[in-house]
């Protein structure tokens, strides 16, 4: 499926590439349907222009198609093998690459949302039966008989928690770790903050989550605070006796959680800011609260394969039942509908985690 533009997608048909010594091809078991293809498919501005037309997706599971002998032992794969990829995987010679920071390439080489499909072999998106596998792309064998609706969310799910909380937060055991949003992110936080020795973890959102609040206590929420009915920072203030949050993460999506998250946070605590919220949005923060309490803000953007890797240890032990977090899935055809309700789009709809099955 094919986003010529934003707002219109379309099916196309490109030929499979002949697949060299260090190449690879996999066959894309699902995808998921992630908050940034809402903002592509509707156009959103963003760090770079988007390269239309795009095939989108890049949560992605699938199986080894084709694999290149150096490709294989270099990564240790073979046809039939099931594996993920990551979202980014560089040009490999700009500062950030040759650096390990290949998730800032000056390229922008990522997988469905910045190289067009126009440029060959095309297939640089999941939405689609097969995605082409470049000598550098990221790519991890999982085990055999890892569930399809796990697998997807590794990467981009799994992994952006792991690297956002864990390795940029620097989560202490003890914590009290405070949560904005209980999305697919804000779900895969709690399980990451528990796993990282929080002492509590607190999750917020609105009368509209419930079955999100179920699914967050299941994974080891503390407290949960609806906001439509209770102040979060009193409660907060409450719970904590005054001293607030050591860290607080939020993944609204809203600009007003950027705001709430600097009075939620305790003094030299932390804040984690993952949302896109807009290029063209300002939003408006009181900087003397910042200074005074002298709170660390931390942007944080996609995962690596630091946190990738734990992330595939966690999600193979079966101690978290990640599955239940994909609520909805869509054949390849109804790619355009999926991400609609990704978007809220669709009267009725209250998913969690949308998935795309080829």
């Amino acid at each position: 499926m094919v986003l010529e533009e934003p707002g219109r997608m379309v099916m196309r048909e490109f030929p499979l590439p002949k697949i060299g010594s260090q190449e690879g091809l996999l066959k894309v078991d699902m995808v998921g349907v992630c908050g940034s293809d809402v903002g592509m498919y509707r156009g959103k501005a963003t760090r770079a222009p988007r390269p239309y037309p795009i095939i989108m997706g890049h949560e992605i599971f699938g199986t080894i198609s084709e694999i290149g002998e150096e490709a294989s032992k270099k990564r240790d794969l073979k046809v039939g093998d099931r594996a993920i990829v990551e979202y980014a995987f560089g040009c490999g010679e700009c500062l950030y690459c040759t650096s390990g920071d290949y998730i800032q390439c000056e390229s922008f080489l990522t997988y469905g949302s910045m190289i067009s499909c126009k440029e060959r072999p095309h297939l640089w998106g999941a939405y689609s039966q097969y995605l082409y596998l470049p000598l550098r792309a990221m790519v991890h064998k999982v085990r055999e008989d890892l569930l399809p609706e796990i697998g997807v969310l590794i990467c981009a799910v799994l992994g952006n928690g792991i690297r956002w909380l864990r390795t940029m937060g620097g989560i202490s055991i003890g914590d009290t770790v405070v949560i904005q949003g209980p999305g697919q992110q804000g779900l895969a936080g709690v399980i990451v903050a528990k796993e990282s020795g929080a002492g509590k973890v607190i999750l917020t959102g609105m009368r509209k989550d419930r079955a999100r609040f179920e699914l967050a206590k299941e994974f080891g929420a503390d407290e949960i605070i609806n906001v439509e009915e209770t102040d979060p920072v009193e409660r907060v203030r409450e719970i904590t006796g005054g001293k607030m949050a050591d860290l607080v993460m939020d993944v609204t999506g809203n600009p007003k959680g950027a705001v709430t998250a600097i009075d939620l946070v305790k003094k030299k605590g932390t804040v984690i800011l993952p949302g896109l919220y807009g290029m063209d949005k300002e939003i408006p923060l009181v900087l003397d609260k910042i200074v005074f309490k002298e709170v660390k803000i931390q942007g944080v953007y996609s995962h690596d394969f630091r946190s990738v890797i734990p992330a595939i240890h966690l999600a193979e032990s079966g101690k978290y039942p990640l599955e239940k977090m994909v609520t909805h899935r869509f054949p390849l055809e109804e790619a355009e509908k999926a991400v609609k309700v990704v978007g809220g789009e669709v009267e009725g709809e209250e998913p969690i985690k949308v998935v795309i099955v080829p």
